[in-house]
């Protein structure tokens, strides 16, 4: 199975900001817990602050195959180009957020680009990256029926 883990603005900054939140937990934490529970995968890992980037990293995975765990950031609520980024590929897109932004402000309970995907998965910290790719993992079973 293969794996693209992509991660858009401010990510970088998890364990450090907003630890009330986020948590205190970083981004290598949970792509370590990703490895062990699919120590098989093939995981691909990229985050940007740039909105341009994040779409060629999107369109890169289409290329190889490599279905997508998105975490568009504050893009979520805003970015049509990733939303159409996220329609334009044939493979299935999972969006991602370690927040529970459902139960944050207004502005945050709009997404986008949760339309374009095959599911979202919310408020369960760094887990919910290991969700989204069990999520994945049985996708790709079903389709291989």
């Amino acid at each position: 199975m293969k794996i693209a883990v992509i991660n858009g603005p401010n990510l970088n900054l998890l364990g450090k900001r907003e630890k009330e939140i986020y948590g205190d937990a970083v981004m290598d934490d949970g792509l370590q817990s990703l490895a062990s529970h699919f120590p098989h995968a093939d995981i691909f890992y990229a985050q940007s602050n740039s909105e341009s980037e994040l779409i060629g990293l999107i369109h890169q995975a289409d290329r190889e195959q490599r279905p997508v765990i998105l975490n568009p950031g504050g893009l979520t609520h805003c970015s049509v180009s990733l939303a159409d980024a996220v329609k334009a590929v044939s493979v299935p897109v999972v969006e991602v957020h370690v927040s529970h932004i459902m139960a944050r402000e207004n502005y945050r309970k709009r997404s986008l680009v949760a339309a374009a995907c095959k599911g979202t998965i919310s408020g369960f910290g760094l887990n919910s990256y290991l969700l989204a790719a069990y999520a994945l993992q049985m996708q790709n079973q079903k389709t291989d029926q």
